[in-house]
């Protein structure tokens, strides 16, 4: 039988015990203060946790963005390679060791280290960054928009870098066949690219052809991609082809609203693209669209109801083009005790330069199916663009001018005169 220990053994054990736990306690809060650390430290962090790989990573990272100190690539190298050793499977060491070696000039290397970085996580960022600037510099642009949409899938707050970048690839037939492939798959960057293409004058009409292009494939322009792309046309001024493209965007069952006014009958189907109906916010009133086939009482059209407060400025709208010569606008409206302290009336507007056409009143009252037109002209001087807008002549909010009752607009057109 053993014998027991001794009181001192006991005490003797249990302070190693409590030494050997304070170490471990001391060794985890390092650590955890480590990695507490390490992105906004990371000096202070590799003292705590000389292996804090996140860490020394972020160290190197600072002292490679440094534009005021010139980093010593020798000494960072020698901490990256040391690091290494520690852990063989991290893609980002790899990848810092050849951001290295390519600033060394040694860029053979370099690359089989972002190769090398890439086989163990295909999403390594700077690797990945690399490796696209390297497929473009040699002209393999399909290998490029692959990884291009690797990179945006999982680190889509990188598209500004890349979007600078696109106008020179599409302008390649590979590149162009590469980036329509990509959008015909739905890429999440599809929307940020056309929206991106649409501010520049070259590449809106890569936008353009996109678009056209992908009409054909199971992936068809939005409405939301159509309409940034022809109003990106309309703010370069060049209204032609904003207006090429809407046609070109309608459905069959869209062209036959087709006009001078597009939806003149105001049938349900708004589709948000300029030369469609745009409704503006606009407190005071409400404006809903009946189709005429399923209105009660025969009440198709637009219906305007106003909401006895004040009205200023805008409520509904609509580009056109009207080549010079003259029309006439009419409109078919009934009206239940519309009460209106000021004008409200249709306006066709020049849009560049601006200047008012024609100005068609809506007069007050109670009426059923009125006939109401107004003649003008669209003079030989240029104006391509124009802009029919129901408003009201308000200047200020006066809660002396509220406008009343309901306007329903069953039809409005504008039919050219003979010369």
């Amino acid at each position: 039988m053993m014998e027991q220990a001794s009181p001192l053994m006991q005490n003797l054990r249990r302070s190693v015990a409590w030494f050997v736990a304070s170490v471990l306690v001391l060794v985890v809060s390092s650590i955890g203060l480590s990695r507490f650390l390490e992105t906004e430290t990371p000096a202070v962090s590799l003292a705590l946790d000389p292996f804090n790989a996140d860490a020394l990573i972020a160290e190197i990272t600072s002292d490679l963005n440094d534009t005021n100190n010139p980093p010593n690539l020798d000494l960072l190298l020698a901490k990256a390679r040391g690091a290494l050793s520690f852990d063989l499977a991290d893609a980002r060491l790899y990848s810092l060791i050849g951001e290295i070696k390519y600033r060394q000039g040694e860029k053979d290397e370099a690359y089989a280290l972002f190769d090398q970085a890439r086989k163990l996580s295909k999403t390594e960022i700077h690797a990945l960054q690399r490796s696209i600037s390297r497929a473009v510099e040699i002209g393999h642009l399909t290998k490029a928009i692959g990884e291009i949409d690797i990179l945006l899938r999982r680190w889509p707050d990188q598209f500004p870098a890349i979007a600078g970048g696109m106008p020179a690839i599409l302008s390649n037939p590979d590149g162009y066949q590469a980036v329509l492939t990509a959008l015909g798959t739905e890429a999440p960057w599809r929307p940020r690219l056309i929206a991106a293409l649409s501010k520049t004058p070259e590449g809106l009409d890569f936008a353009n052809r996109l678009l056209l292009d992908l009409s054909g494939t199971t992936a068809p322009p939005k409405s939301s991609e159509l309409s940034v792309v022809i109003s990106g046309y309309i703010l370069q001024k060049k209204y032609e082809p904003a207006y090429r493209l809407f046609l070109f965007s309608l459905s069959d069952q869209e062209r036959k609203l087709g006009g001078y006014i597009f939806n003149g009958t105001f049938e349900p189907v708004a589709s948000g693209r300029p030369f469609d109906w745009q409704l503006r916010d606009q407190s005071g009133l409400e404006v809903t669209f009946a189709a005429s086939d399923h209105a009660v009482e025969g009440e198709g059209g637009a219906t305007v109801r106003f909401l006895n407060t004040p009205v200023k400025n805008t409520a509904l709208e609509q580009y056109i083009e009207l080549p010079p010569g003259s029309y006439r606008i009419s409109l078919a409206a009934s009206a239940r005790n519309l009460k209106l302290p000021k004008e409200l009336f249709w306006s066709i507007r020049c849009v560049d330069p601006a200047g008012e056409i024609a100005r068609f009143n809506i007069p007050e009252g109670t009426y059923n199916r009125q006939n109401l037109s107004q003649d003008f002209s669209v003079g030989p001087s240029a104006c391509p663009l124009q802009l029919l807008r129901l408003q009201t002549a308000a200047i200020a909010e006066s809660w002396r001018f509220r406008y009343v009752g309901t306007l329903i607009m069953h039809k409005l057109s504008i039919e050219r005169l003979p010369s």
